[in-house]
């Protein structure tokens, strides 16, 4: 596995390697104390998974209060997505900064999304497949969320706002600015 820290600290852009022959293929997507030794010592609790139908759905940007913050390990197993992580954490030098890359199956990458970050993305392809697993439980007293379309964030997405498919919880998430201090960087 091949892991690239990318340009805001503590979020990794995993590639694993794929061994493949005219069977398919073989591929390691996860391995403790690889991850351990390249992230960081973190606990996985829970693995989700949702279906996207459409192009152009958009999930996010969620995130969880301490204390039920949660890190997010992010992969794509069916079809193609682009992955962003917003730094949410006060004080940081990257705070309100984004790092997204584009996730397939075809080719398994990863992101590690570190807790005091928003996670969200959009599906590039129809029925796309998101699987991730999570450093704590899902906690909806915790469950807050960053409006995804924040002009403050920068995020270039791939669907234009008044195309995007978005639950009514999105539509209606909070700007940056509105967002009260959930997060210090360095504590």
């Amino acid at each position: 596995m091949i892991f690239e820290e990318l340009d805001i600290p503590d979020v990794y852009f995993i590639t694993p390697k794929k061994i493949g022959d005219s069977r398919g293929f073989f591929m390691e997507v996860f391995r403790q104390e690889t991850f351990s030794s390249q992230v960081g010592d973190f606990t996985f609790v829970q693995e989700n998974c949702s279906m996207s139908v459409e192009t152009g759905t958009v999930r996010g940007l969620h995130f969880q209060l301490p204390p039920r913050a949660q890190g997010k390990l992010v992969s794509c197993t069916q079809g193609a997505l682009l992955d962003v992580a917003v730094d949410i954490r006060t004080g940081s030098p990257t705070f309100g900064q984004h790092a997204a890359r584009r996730l397939t199956a075809e080719h398994g990458e990863q992101l590690w999304v570190p807790p005091g970050f928003a996670h969200g993305f959009c599906t590039l392809m129809p029925n796309t497949v998101i699987s991730y697993k999570l450093t704590d439980y899902y906690s909806p007293a915790h469950d807050r969320g960053l409006l995804w379309s924040d002009p403050a964030l920068g995020i270039d997405w791939p669907v234009a706002p008044d195309l995007a498919i978005l639950s009514d919880k999105d539509k209606v998430q909070p700007r940056l600015a509105e967002l009260p201090t959930a997060f210090r960087f360095g504590s």
